[in-house]
């Protein structure tokens, strides 16, 4: 796969020197809650993980890409299409920025954009869904800035901090079909 740039950003296939990145962003505690992650990950899991990071979509059922901002290192974040099913043409988006400053600077933004772009012309997706939790404002806003819409909500879905939170379910039907 190519790398796919925008205007301030790009995004490329993982490398073996994501390790220590990926690594940090997978046992940030602070967004277990959205990764839908329950326990830390070793090093060693995460190189294995990168071992295998070669694998096309079909194989792997996901892509996941490092957002940058020029062609070296180090990562800024990560945008994944994940549960891809080519006999529906759909899949699920989920992205992750590292640290309060690289937010609010449409970083965000423009990795979405690409990555709608990417599964709408080079995957011929029909579908994209991106699962959010009903209080995070922040992934709301920027899914909708790119016309997905809420389709509805699954109650007391997640388990978190000893009390049980509602997910919305967010749809992009990629018109052009």
């Amino acid at each position: 796969m190519k790398t796919l740039k925008g205007s301030t950003i790009y995004l490329r296939a993982l490398e073996p020197n994501d390790l220590e990145f990926i690594y940090a962003i997978e046992n940030d505690q602070t967004i277990w809650e959205v990764s839908n992650t329950h326990t830390p990950y070793s090093r060693f899991l995460v190189k294995q993980y990168l071992e295998n990071a070669h694998q096309d979509i079909y194989e792997a059922k996901q892509l996941r890409l490092a957002i940058c901002k020029d062609q070296d290192f180090p990562a800024l974040g990560l945008v994944d299409l994940f549960d891809f099913d080519p006999k529906n043409n759909r899949a699920g988006v989920g992205i992750v920025l590292q640290g309060a400053e690289n937010r609010n600077q449409n970083i965000g933004s423009e990795a979405l954009e690409l990555l709608i772009e990417y599964a709408f012309s080079n995957l011929n997706l029909h579908q994209l869904y991106a699962n959010i939790g009903t209080e995070n404002v922040a992934s709301k806003a920027l899914f909708t800035k790119f016309g997905f819409e809420m389709i509805g909500v699954k109650k007391e879905w997640t388990f978190v901090k000893g009390k049980y939170k509602d997910e919305a379910l967010f749809q992009l039907i990629n018109t052009t079909f």
